[in-house]
Protein backbone atom coordinates (compact mmCIF):
# COMPACT_ATOMS: atom_id res chain seq x y z
CA UNK A 1 0.00 0.00 0.00
CA UNK A 2 1.37 3.39 -0.74
CA UNK A 3 2.31 5.94 2.00
CA UNK A 4 -0.67 8.34 -0.07
CA UNK A 5 -3.46 5.74 0.16
CA UNK A 6 -2.10 4.75 3.77
CA UNK A 7 -2.65 8.35 5.02
CA UNK A 8 -6.09 8.04 3.31
CA UNK A 9 -7.19 5.36 5.56
CA UNK A 10 -5.81 6.74 8.83
CA UNK A 11 -7.36 10.41 7.75
CA UNK A 12 -10.47 9.01 6.59
CA UNK A 13 -11.69 9.24 3.29
CA UNK A 14 -13.99 12.13 4.15
CA UNK A 15 -10.74 13.94 5.08
CA UNK A 16 -11.55 14.50 8.48
CA UNK A 17 -8.63 14.32 11.47
CA UNK A 18 -7.59 11.51 12.65
CA UNK A 19 -7.65 11.03 16.24
CA UNK A 20 -4.37 10.12 17.61
CA UNK A 21 -3.46 6.88 16.34
CA UNK A 22 -1.11 4.99 19.17
CA UNK A 23 -2.29 4.39 22.34
CA UNK A 24 0.68 5.09 24.91
CA UNK A 25 0.35 2.12 26.38
CA UNK A 26 0.04 -1.82 24.37
CA UNK A 27 -3.48 -3.25 25.52
CA UNK A 28 -2.69 -5.97 23.15
CA UNK A 29 -4.65 -5.06 20.12
CA UNK A 30 -4.12 -7.35 17.40
CA UNK A 31 -5.52 -5.89 14.34
CA UNK A 32 -6.42 -7.99 10.82
CA UNK A 33 -8.98 -6.03 8.88
CA UNK A 34 -10.20 -8.48 6.12
CA UNK A 35 -13.44 -6.68 5.74
CA UNK A 36 -11.81 -3.77 4.73
CA UNK A 37 -10.00 -5.65 2.13
CA UNK A 38 -13.19 -6.11 0.37
CA UNK A 39 -14.61 -3.54 -2.92
CA UNK A 40 -15.47 -0.15 -1.40
CA UNK A 41 -19.31 -1.06 -2.05
CA UNK A 42 -19.42 -2.83 0.97
CA UNK A 43 -18.72 0.28 3.31
CA UNK A 44 -17.52 3.93 3.89
CA UNK A 45 -14.05 4.80 5.12
CA UNK A 46 -15.05 7.06 8.49
CA UNK A 47 -13.39 7.39 11.77
CA UNK A 48 -15.69 8.11 14.95
CA UNK A 49 -16.47 11.62 15.73
CA UNK A 50 -14.59 13.02 18.63
CA UNK A 51 -16.43 13.32 21.82
CA UNK A 52 -15.74 16.14 24.36
CA UNK A 53 -14.77 14.17 28.02
CA UNK A 54 -15.62 10.34 27.30
CA UNK A 55 -16.19 8.45 30.50
CA UNK A 56 -16.12 4.54 31.34
CA UNK A 57 -19.54 3.33 33.25
CA UNK A 58 -19.27 -0.51 32.61
CA UNK A 59 -16.19 -2.71 31.47
CA UNK A 60 -16.21 -6.19 31.02
CA UNK A 61 -13.04 -7.84 32.64
CA UNK A 62 -13.77 -11.27 31.40
CA UNK A 63 -14.44 -10.48 27.76
CA UNK A 64 -11.66 -8.39 27.32
CA UNK A 65 -9.28 -10.82 28.53
CA UNK A 66 -10.70 -13.60 26.43
CA UNK A 67 -9.97 -11.33 23.36
CA UNK A 68 -6.47 -10.58 24.33
CA UNK A 69 -6.66 -7.46 26.08
CA UNK A 70 -4.67 -5.93 28.92
CA UNK A 71 -7.19 -5.06 31.24
CA UNK A 72 -5.88 -3.07 33.32
CA UNK A 73 -4.69 -0.60 30.50
CA UNK A 74 -8.07 -0.12 29.26
CA UNK A 75 -9.88 0.73 32.65
CA UNK A 76 -8.40 4.20 32.73
CA UNK A 77 -8.86 7.65 30.67
CA UNK A 78 -6.43 5.64 27.73
CA UNK A 79 -9.61 2.78 27.70
CA UNK A 80 -11.85 5.66 27.88
CA UNK A 81 -10.69 7.23 24.96
CA UNK A 82 -10.41 4.22 23.15
CA UNK A 83 -14.02 3.27 23.80
CA UNK A 84 -15.07 6.70 22.45
CA UNK A 85 -13.13 6.62 19.38
CA UNK A 86 -11.02 9.68 20.45
CA UNK A 87 -8.03 7.63 20.26
CA UNK A 88 -7.39 4.49 17.57
CA UNK A 89 -5.74 1.66 18.26
CA UNK A 90 -2.54 0.87 16.12
CA UNK A 91 -3.79 -1.43 13.06
CA UNK A 92 -7.39 -0.34 13.28
CA UNK A 93 -8.92 0.78 10.15
CA UNK A 94 -12.22 2.84 10.94
CA UNK A 95 -15.51 2.06 8.49
CA UNK A 96 -19.03 2.04 8.49
CA UNK A 97 -20.39 -1.15 6.34
CA UNK A 98 -23.14 -0.93 4.50
CA UNK A 99 -25.88 -2.96 4.11
CA UNK A 100 -30.04 -2.87 3.43
CA UNK A 101 -32.59 -3.96 5.11
CA UNK A 102 -36.88 -5.08 4.97
CA UNK A 103 -38.22 -3.16 8.07
CA UNK A 104 -41.14 -4.55 8.93
CA UNK A 105 -41.62 -6.12 5.61
CA UNK A 106 -40.35 -3.46 3.60
CA UNK A 107 -37.41 -2.91 2.26
CA UNK A 108 -34.91 0.21 3.01
CA UNK A 109 -31.16 1.13 2.12
CA UNK A 110 -29.44 1.55 5.56
CA UNK A 111 -25.89 0.62 6.67
CA UNK A 112 -24.03 1.88 9.71
CA UNK A 113 -25.77 5.12 10.78
CA UNK A 114 -24.04 5.59 14.05
CA UNK A 115 -21.77 2.87 14.09
CA UNK A 116 -18.01 2.18 13.02
CA UNK A 117 -16.27 -0.50 12.91
CA UNK A 118 -12.68 -0.39 14.64
CA UNK A 119 -11.30 -3.65 12.71
CA UNK A 120 -10.95 -7.09 13.95
CA UNK A 121 -9.39 -8.65 16.88
CA UNK A 122 -7.17 -11.91 16.36
CA UNK A 123 -7.35 -13.25 19.66
CA UNK A 124 -4.58 -15.78 21.61
CA UNK A 125 -6.73 -18.67 20.20
CA UNK A 126 -6.75 -17.17 16.80
CA UNK A 127 -10.30 -16.14 16.88
CA UNK A 128 -11.67 -13.12 15.12
CA UNK A 129 -13.68 -11.02 16.55
CA UNK A 130 -15.35 -7.29 14.89
CA UNK A 131 -14.81 -4.45 17.46
CA UNK A 132 -17.63 -1.76 16.73
CA UNK A 133 -18.14 1.53 18.40
CA UNK A 134 -22.22 1.77 18.30
CA UNK A 135 -22.70 5.65 18.54
CA UNK A 136 -20.07 6.90 17.02
CA UNK A 137 -20.91 10.10 15.49
CA UNK A 138 -22.51 10.49 12.08
CA UNK A 139 -21.55 8.61 9.06
CA UNK A 140 -22.48 8.51 4.97
CA UNK A 141 -25.30 6.35 6.16
CA UNK A 142 -27.06 8.19 8.83
CA UNK A 143 -29.67 9.71 6.98
CA UNK A 144 -30.27 12.82 8.86
CA UNK A 145 -29.16 11.15 12.30
CA UNK A 146 -26.51 12.72 14.39
CA UNK A 147 -24.91 9.10 14.44
CA UNK A 148 -25.20 9.35 18.72
CA UNK A 149 -26.88 6.64 20.84
CA UNK A 150 -28.13 8.01 25.07
CA UNK A 151 -26.47 6.13 27.82
CA UNK A 152 -29.73 4.16 28.95
CA UNK A 153 -29.94 1.93 25.45
CA UNK A 154 -26.20 1.33 25.38
CA UNK A 155 -26.50 0.02 29.15
CA UNK A 156 -29.74 -2.35 28.44
CA UNK A 157 -27.67 -3.92 25.55
CA UNK A 158 -24.77 -4.46 27.29
CA UNK A 159 -27.00 -6.06 30.27
CA UNK A 160 -29.37 -8.20 27.72
CA UNK A 161 -26.46 -9.41 25.62
CA UNK A 162 -23.95 -10.50 28.74
CA UNK A 163 -27.31 -12.58 29.94
CA UNK A 164 -28.08 -14.19 26.75
CA UNK A 165 -23.98 -15.25 26.79
CA UNK A 166 -24.76 -16.59 30.13
CA UNK A 167 -27.45 -18.25 29.16
CA UNK A 168 -25.48 -19.85 26.27
CA UNK A 169 -27.41 -18.41 23.29
CA UNK A 170 -25.13 -17.17 20.56
CA UNK A 171 -24.73 -13.44 20.63
CA UNK A 172 -23.09 -10.62 20.07
CA UNK A 173 -21.49 -9.21 23.61
CA UNK A 174 -20.30 -5.39 25.34
CA UNK A 175 -16.92 -4.68 26.19
CA UNK A 176 -17.69 -1.49 27.59
CA UNK A 177 -19.95 1.72 28.03
CA UNK A 178 -18.61 4.86 27.96
CA UNK A 179 -20.35 8.39 28.65
CA UNK A 180 -19.85 11.00 25.84
CA UNK A 181 -19.77 14.24 28.00
CA UNK A 182 -22.10 15.50 25.40
CA UNK A 183 -26.33 15.36 25.91
CA UNK A 184 -28.25 13.79 22.98
CA UNK A 185 -31.53 15.63 21.99
CA UNK A 186 -34.20 13.35 21.74
CA UNK A 187 -37.76 13.89 23.37
CA UNK A 188 -35.59 15.18 26.59
CA UNK A 189 -32.01 15.81 26.78
CA UNK A 190 -30.31 12.53 27.77
CA UNK A 191 -27.03 11.61 28.30
CA UNK A 192 -24.93 10.54 25.20
CA UNK A 193 -22.86 7.05 24.94
CA UNK A 194 -21.03 4.42 23.26
CA UNK A 195 -21.31 1.05 23.15
CA UNK A 196 -18.58 -1.49 22.22
CA UNK A 197 -19.70 -3.96 20.70
CA UNK A 198 -17.81 -7.37 20.18
CA UNK A 199 -19.29 -10.27 17.26
CA UNK A 200 -17.78 -13.14 14.99
CA UNK A 201 -18.81 -9.90 12.35
CA UNK A 202 -21.56 -7.65 11.24
CA UNK A 203 -22.12 -9.49 8.15
CA UNK A 204 -26.24 -9.43 8.33
CA UNK A 205 -29.00 -10.57 5.90
CA UNK A 206 -29.19 -6.72 4.68
CA UNK A 207 -25.55 -6.88 3.50
CA UNK A 208 -26.53 -9.42 1.21
CA UNK A 209 -29.49 -7.54 0.39
CA UNK A 210 -27.31 -4.16 -0.51
CA UNK A 211 -25.23 -5.72 -2.88
CA UNK A 212 -27.57 -7.43 -4.71
CA UNK A 213 -29.75 -4.29 -5.01
CA UNK A 214 -27.29 -1.81 -6.35
CA UNK A 215 -27.86 -1.21 -9.91
CA UNK A 216 -24.83 -2.92 -11.16
CA UNK A 217 -24.48 -4.79 -14.06
CA UNK A 218 -20.77 -5.31 -14.42
CA UNK A 219 -20.04 -5.64 -10.85
CA UNK A 220 -22.75 -6.79 -9.15
CA UNK A 221 -23.16 -10.05 -9.78
CA UNK A 222 -19.54 -10.62 -8.76
CA UNK A 223 -19.63 -9.03 -5.93
CA UNK A 224 -22.29 -10.86 -4.86
CA UNK A 225 -20.04 -13.86 -5.12
CA UNK A 226 -17.07 -11.86 -3.54
CA UNK A 227 -19.86 -11.51 -0.24
CA UNK A 228 -20.53 -15.32 -0.35
CA UNK A 229 -17.29 -16.32 -0.64
CA UNK A 230 -15.55 -14.36 2.15
CA UNK A 231 -18.54 -15.42 4.32
CA UNK A 232 -17.91 -19.26 3.84
CA UNK A 233 -14.38 -18.22 4.60
CA UNK A 234 -15.37 -16.74 7.80
CA UNK A 235 -17.80 -18.76 9.41
CA UNK A 236 -18.74 -22.08 6.96
CA UNK A 237 -14.89 -22.52 6.27
CA UNK A 238 -15.88 -26.16 5.93
CA UNK A 239 -18.11 -25.41 3.14
CA UNK A 240 -15.37 -24.24 0.74
CA UNK A 241 -14.76 -27.60 -1.09
CA UNK A 242 -17.87 -29.04 -1.10
CA UNK A 243 -19.57 -29.53 -4.68
CA UNK A 244 -22.22 -26.43 -4.63
CA UNK A 245 -20.81 -24.08 -1.82
CA UNK A 246 -23.53 -21.57 -2.11
CA UNK A 247 -26.01 -23.82 -1.60
CA UNK A 248 -24.48 -25.44 0.98
CA UNK A 249 -23.94 -22.25 2.50
CA UNK A 250 -27.94 -21.23 2.51
CA UNK A 251 -28.98 -24.69 4.42
CA UNK A 252 -26.26 -24.21 7.00
CA UNK A 253 -27.51 -20.32 7.69
CA UNK A 254 -31.09 -21.86 7.47
CA UNK A 255 -29.99 -24.25 10.31
CA UNK A 256 -27.84 -21.56 12.67
CA UNK A 257 -30.62 -19.11 12.43
CA UNK A 258 -33.31 -22.30 13.01
CA UNK A 259 -31.01 -23.43 16.12
CA UNK A 260 -30.81 -19.62 17.22
CA UNK A 261 -35.19 -19.22 17.34
CA UNK A 262 -35.57 -22.12 18.80
CA UNK A 263 -32.66 -21.39 21.48
CA UNK A 264 -34.93 -17.69 22.02
CA UNK A 265 -38.24 -19.48 22.27
CA UNK A 266 -36.60 -21.95 24.71
CA UNK A 267 -35.64 -18.70 27.45
CA UNK A 268 -38.53 -16.82 26.37
CA UNK A 269 -36.64 -13.93 24.59
CA UNK A 270 -38.44 -11.57 21.98
CA UNK A 271 -36.08 -10.21 19.61
CA UNK A 272 -38.72 -7.17 19.07
CA UNK A 273 -37.30 -6.05 15.92
CA UNK A 274 -35.93 -9.31 13.89
CA UNK A 275 -36.20 -7.05 10.28
CA UNK A 276 -33.46 -8.85 7.58
CA UNK A 277 -30.82 -6.23 8.92
CA UNK A 278 -31.18 -7.63 12.47
CA UNK A 279 -30.29 -11.40 11.17
CA UNK A 280 -26.71 -12.04 11.43
CA UNK A 281 -25.12 -14.64 8.64
CA UNK A 282 -22.70 -15.98 11.53
CA UNK A 283 -26.22 -16.75 14.05
CA UNK A 284 -25.51 -14.74 16.59
CA UNK A 285 -28.22 -12.13 18.65
CA UNK A 286 -27.72 -9.22 16.88
CA UNK A 287 -29.05 -5.52 17.80
CA UNK A 288 -30.98 -5.37 21.10
CA UNK A 289 -33.14 -2.97 20.82
CA UNK A 290 -37.31 -3.43 22.10
CA UNK A 291 -36.22 -6.74 23.23
CA UNK A 292 -37.55 -8.08 26.35
CA UNK A 293 -38.14 -11.44 28.10
CA UNK A 294 -41.41 -12.81 28.78
CA UNK A 295 -43.00 -13.50 32.30
CA UNK A 296 -46.34 -14.96 32.22
CA UNK A 297 -46.19 -17.68 28.93
CA UNK A 298 -48.45 -16.21 25.80
CA UNK A 299 -47.38 -16.58 22.43
CA UNK A 300 -48.96 -13.36 21.30
CA UNK A 301 -46.63 -11.38 23.46
CA UNK A 302 -45.15 -7.92 22.12
CA UNK A 303 -43.04 -5.52 24.25
CA UNK A 304 -41.54 -3.82 21.03
CA UNK A 305 -43.96 -0.01 20.97
CA UNK A 306 -43.55 0.12 17.25
CA UNK A 307 -44.77 -3.60 16.78
CA UNK A 308 -48.86 -2.49 16.97
CA UNK A 309 -49.35 -5.79 14.64
CA UNK A 310 -47.60 -8.22 16.62
CA UNK A 311 -45.33 -8.82 13.37
CA UNK A 312 -42.58 -9.86 15.72
CA UNK A 313 -44.70 -11.17 18.71
CA UNK A 314 -42.97 -14.13 20.42
CA UNK A 315 -44.69 -16.75 18.64
CA UNK A 316 -44.27 -15.39 15.18
CA UNK A 317 -40.64 -15.46 15.79
CA UNK A 318 -39.66 -18.85 13.56
CA UNK A 319 -42.29 -17.46 11.14
CA UNK A 320 -40.46 -14.52 10.55
CA UNK A 321 -36.97 -15.90 10.53
CA UNK A 322 -37.78 -17.72 7.96
CA UNK A 323 -39.33 -14.60 5.83
CA UNK A 324 -36.23 -12.76 6.24
CA UNK A 325 -34.17 -16.42 5.25
CA UNK A 326 -36.31 -16.23 2.31
CA UNK A 327 -35.01 -12.94 1.59
CA UNK A 328 -31.35 -14.24 2.18
CA UNK A 329 -31.82 -17.16 -0.55
CA UNK A 330 -33.22 -14.42 -3.38
CA UNK A 331 -29.70 -12.62 -2.67
CA UNK A 332 -27.92 -16.36 -3.57
CA UNK A 333 -29.98 -16.99 -6.64
CA UNK A 334 -27.27 -15.88 -9.27
CA UNK A 335 -24.85 -18.61 -7.61
CA UNK A 336 -27.38 -21.35 -6.46
CA UNK A 337 -27.53 -22.63 -10.49
CA UNK A 338 -26.90 -20.85 -13.89
CA UNK A 339 -30.40 -21.47 -14.67
CA UNK A 340 -32.59 -19.12 -12.94
CA UNK A 341 -35.20 -22.18 -12.87
CA UNK A 342 -33.64 -23.99 -11.20
CA UNK A 343 -31.66 -21.42 -8.74
CA UNK A 344 -34.71 -20.93 -7.86
CA UNK A 345 -36.17 -24.82 -6.94
CA UNK A 346 -32.93 -25.10 -4.94
CA UNK A 347 -33.64 -21.77 -2.97
CA UNK A 348 -37.07 -22.70 -2.27
CA UNK A 349 -36.60 -26.38 -1.14
CA UNK A 350 -34.44 -24.89 0.97
CA UNK A 351 -36.30 -22.31 2.60
CA UNK A 352 -39.12 -24.76 2.70
CA UNK A 353 -36.85 -26.79 5.18
CA UNK A 354 -36.84 -24.31 7.63
CA UNK A 355 -39.82 -25.48 9.62
CA UNK A 356 -38.89 -28.68 10.03
CA UNK A 357 -35.45 -27.91 11.04
CA UNK A 358 -37.06 -25.39 13.40
CA UNK A 359 -38.96 -28.17 15.17
CA UNK A 360 -35.84 -30.56 15.36
CA UNK A 361 -34.08 -27.97 17.65
CA UNK A 362 -36.90 -26.72 19.82
CA UNK A 363 -38.06 -30.35 20.34
CA UNK A 364 -34.95 -31.20 21.18
CA UNK A 365 -34.65 -28.04 24.19
CA UNK A 366 -37.80 -28.69 25.13
CA UNK A 367 -37.23 -32.24 25.82
CA UNK A 368 -34.25 -30.90 27.82
CA UNK A 369 -36.36 -28.89 29.70
CA UNK A 370 -38.83 -31.23 30.98
CA UNK A 371 -35.31 -34.14 31.80
CA UNK A 372 -36.13 -36.07 28.81
CA UNK A 373 -32.51 -37.88 26.98
CA UNK A 374 -34.64 -40.20 25.04
CA UNK A 375 -36.99 -39.56 21.96
CA UNK A 376 -41.24 -40.64 21.77
CA UNK A 377 -43.81 -39.60 19.37
CA UNK A 378 -45.99 -38.38 22.19
CA UNK A 379 -42.95 -36.31 23.66
CA UNK A 380 -44.47 -33.31 21.40
CA UNK A 381 -47.78 -33.31 22.64
CA UNK A 382 -46.75 -33.89 26.04
CA UNK A 383 -44.63 -30.45 26.09
CA UNK A 384 -47.16 -28.75 23.84
CA UNK A 385 -50.02 -29.82 26.52
CA UNK A 386 -48.24 -28.22 29.86
CA UNK A 387 -47.58 -24.80 27.36
CA UNK A 388 -51.17 -24.44 26.76
CA UNK A 389 -51.98 -25.09 30.41
CA UNK A 390 -49.40 -22.51 31.20
CA UNK A 391 -50.70 -20.18 28.96
CA UNK A 392 -54.61 -20.83 30.23
CA UNK A 393 -53.35 -19.38 33.85
CA UNK A 394 -51.22 -17.01 33.15
CA UNK A 395 -48.36 -18.85 34.59
CA UNK A 396 -44.69 -17.29 34.92
CA UNK A 397 -42.87 -19.08 31.85
CA UNK A 398 -39.29 -19.05 33.69
CA UNK A 399 -40.37 -20.42 37.16
CA UNK A 400 -42.81 -22.81 35.97
CA UNK A 401 -39.97 -24.88 34.48
CA UNK A 402 -37.57 -24.12 37.00
CA UNK A 403 -40.29 -25.36 40.11
CA UNK A 404 -40.47 -28.97 37.79
CA UNK A 405 -36.96 -29.50 38.83
CA UNK A 406 -38.35 -29.29 43.21
CA UNK A 407 -39.51 -32.41 44.54
CA UNK A 408 -42.13 -30.15 45.97
CA UNK A 409 -43.73 -27.94 44.16
CA UNK A 410 -43.99 -24.29 45.16
CA UNK A 411 -46.89 -22.68 45.80
CA UNK A 412 -48.41 -21.82 42.18
CA UNK A 413 -51.61 -21.41 41.01
CA UNK A 414 -51.11 -23.55 38.02
CA UNK A 415 -50.06 -26.00 40.17
CA UNK A 416 -53.38 -26.47 42.35
CA UNK A 417 -55.27 -27.50 38.82
CA UNK A 418 -56.51 -30.92 38.48
CA UNK A 419 -55.70 -30.96 35.08
CA UNK A 420 -51.99 -29.51 35.86
CA UNK A 421 -52.10 -32.90 37.94
CA UNK A 422 -52.56 -35.40 35.76
CA UNK A 423 -50.44 -33.59 33.24
CA UNK A 424 -47.71 -34.45 35.65
CA UNK A 425 -48.44 -38.00 35.98
CA UNK A 426 -47.79 -38.17 32.27
CA UNK A 427 -44.78 -36.59 32.57
CA UNK A 428 -44.02 -38.59 35.56
CA UNK A 429 -44.59 -42.01 33.89
CA UNK A 430 -42.59 -40.91 30.61
CA UNK A 431 -39.46 -40.48 32.48
CA UNK A 432 -39.69 -43.73 33.71
CA UNK A 433 -39.19 -45.00 30.41
CA UNK A 434 -35.36 -43.95 30.13
CA UNK A 435 -32.82 -45.73 31.93
CA UNK A 436 -31.26 -42.52 33.63
CA UNK A 437 -32.07 -42.17 36.85
CA UNK A 438 -34.73 -39.48 38.09
CA UNK A 439 -31.90 -37.30 39.76
CA UNK A 440 -29.78 -37.03 36.39
CA UNK A 441 -33.19 -35.97 34.89
CA UNK A 442 -33.60 -32.82 37.18
CA UNK A 443 -30.04 -32.47 36.88
CA UNK A 444 -30.65 -32.26 32.88
CA UNK A 445 -33.68 -30.00 33.56
CA UNK A 446 -31.75 -27.62 36.40
CA UNK A 447 -28.60 -26.97 33.38
CA UNK A 448 -31.63 -25.93 30.87
CA UNK A 449 -33.77 -24.03 32.83
CA UNK A 450 -32.08 -20.83 34.13
CA UNK A 451 -33.50 -19.50 37.60
CA UNK A 452 -32.57 -16.23 36.49
CA UNK A 453 -33.30 -13.61 33.68
CA UNK A 454 -33.14 -10.29 33.28
CA UNK A 455 -36.60 -9.59 34.08
CA UNK A 456 -37.86 -6.47 32.94
CA UNK A 457 -38.97 -4.18 35.58
CA UNK A 458 -35.29 -5.32 36.97
CA UNK A 459 -33.52 -4.14 34.12
CA UNK A 460 -35.71 -1.06 34.27
CA UNK A 461 -34.66 -0.30 37.92
CA UNK A 462 -31.08 -0.59 36.76
CA UNK A 463 -31.45 1.71 34.08
CA UNK A 464 -33.33 4.44 35.92
CA UNK A 465 -30.35 4.28 39.18
CA UNK A 466 -27.72 4.44 36.77
CA UNK A 467 -29.31 6.79 34.42
CA UNK A 468 -31.10 9.61 36.84
CA UNK A 469 -29.31 8.79 39.88
CA UNK A 470 -25.83 8.14 38.56
CA UNK A 471 -25.83 4.98 40.63
CA UNK A 472 -24.34 1.54 39.20
CA UNK A 473 -24.78 -0.57 42.31
CA UNK A 474 -28.20 -1.40 41.17
CA UNK A 475 -27.06 -2.70 37.73
CA UNK A 476 -23.77 -4.16 39.26
CA UNK A 477 -26.26 -6.29 41.46
CA UNK A 478 -27.90 -7.75 38.49
CA UNK A 479 -24.82 -8.55 36.00
CA UNK A 480 -23.70 -10.06 38.88
CA UNK A 481 -27.02 -12.50 39.26
CA UNK A 482 -27.32 -12.98 35.10
CA UNK A 483 -23.57 -14.39 35.15
CA UNK A 484 -24.85 -17.51 37.19
CA UNK A 485 -28.26 -17.82 35.44
CA UNK A 486 -28.70 -21.61 36.30
CA UNK A 487 -28.02 -21.23 39.82
CA UNK A 488 -30.01 -21.21 42.90
CA UNK A 489 -28.05 -18.41 45.22
CA UNK A 490 -30.01 -17.30 47.83
CA UNK A 491 -28.10 -14.09 47.11
CA UNK A 492 -30.07 -13.74 44.15
CA UNK A 493 -33.54 -14.50 45.13
CA UNK A 494 -35.04 -10.91 44.43
CA UNK A 495 -34.30 -11.81 40.58
CA UNK A 496 -36.79 -14.87 40.40
CA UNK A 497 -39.60 -12.53 41.45
CA UNK A 498 -42.24 -11.75 38.61
CA UNK A 499 -43.03 -8.55 38.25
CA UNK A 500 -45.93 -7.33 40.32
CA UNK A 501 -48.98 -6.14 38.39
CA UNK A 502 -48.76 -2.31 38.44
CA UNK A 503 -44.98 -3.75 36.57
CA UNK A 504 -46.59 -5.90 33.36
CA UNK A 505 -48.13 -3.42 31.31
CA UNK A 506 -44.66 -2.83 29.71
CA UNK A 507 -42.81 -1.63 26.32
CA UNK A 508 -40.12 -1.05 25.10
CA UNK A 509 -38.37 0.97 22.44
CA UNK A 510 -36.01 1.14 19.86
CA UNK A 511 -32.53 2.05 21.30
CA UNK A 512 -31.32 5.47 20.17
Amino acid sequence: MSEQSDNKIKNGQDGEQSPALNEATDVGWHFDNSYSRLPAAFYARKNPVPVRSPHIVVFNHALAASLGLNAEALTNDQGAAIFSGNVIPEGAEPLAQAYAGHQFGGFTMLGDGRAILLGEQLTPASERFDIQLKGAGKTPFSRGGDGRATLGPMLREYIISEAMHALGIPTTRSLAVVTIGEPVFRATVLPGAILTRVSTSHIRVGTFEYIASQNDPENGPENIQILADYTIRRHYSSLISVDNPYLAFLHAVIDRQASLVARWQMVGFIHGVMNTDNMAISGETIDYGPCAFMDAYDPATVFSSIDSRGRYAYGNQPHIAQWNLAKFAETLLPLLHIDRVQALAKAEEAIASFPTIFQRHWVAGMRAKLGLFTEEAEDITLIEALLKLMHEHHADYTNTFRALTLENLPNIPLFYEPAFADWRRRWQERLKHQSEPKEAALGLMRSCNPAIIPRNHHVEEALEAAVKRSDLTVMQSLLAALKAPFDDSPLHLKYRTPAVPSERAYQTFCGT
